[in-house]
């Protein structure tokens, strides 16, 4: 199974590759959400080629680039509101998966409680605590 589910519509994934598309489709994904920077590591496929993958297989495909060490409100805006707009499960996906699960927790907070959100992203295999203060409204 690609991505660890973190709500019933949203999973995220480590970096995902052309070849990987069919699969996330048959597992029942209809969006694909790259929250990476192209270029940002050598060999890293460009969002061009898995974007024509995507759109190949019928899954709708969002490229919103995030540099991890430098998360702003705006991109936690801008993320809460593609996964709201966005129908059906959506794969996000970055280099490893963390920053995706940080720009979900962020955008959730003051909706669910910060250990709520924490349990979350620890069952997914992220330990977040370092976001707590960041979690509390």
């Amino acid at each position: 199974m690609i991505g660890k589910a973190l709500t019933p519509k949203l999973a995220v994934a480590s970096q995902i590759t052309p070849a990987d598309v069919a699969r996330i489709a048959a597992e029942g994904y209809t969006a694909i959400l790259n929250n990476r920077p192209d270029g940002e590591e050598p060999g890293q496929p460009p969002a061009a080629e898995v974007e024509a993958a995507a759109r190949a297989a019928g899954l709708t495909y969002i490229h919103q680039p995030v540099v991890g060490t430098n998360i702003t409100a705006a991109d936690v805006e801008t993320f809460g509101r593609l996964i709201e707009a966005t129908p059906g499960r959506i794969l996000a996906h970055c280099r490893t998966g963390t920053r995706c699960t940080m720009l979900w927790l962020l955008s959730q907070s003051g909706k669910q409680s910060a250990d709520a959100l924490l349990a979350t992203a620890r069952q997914a295999g992220y330990d977040l605590e370092a976001l707590r203060p960041r979690l509390t409204p």
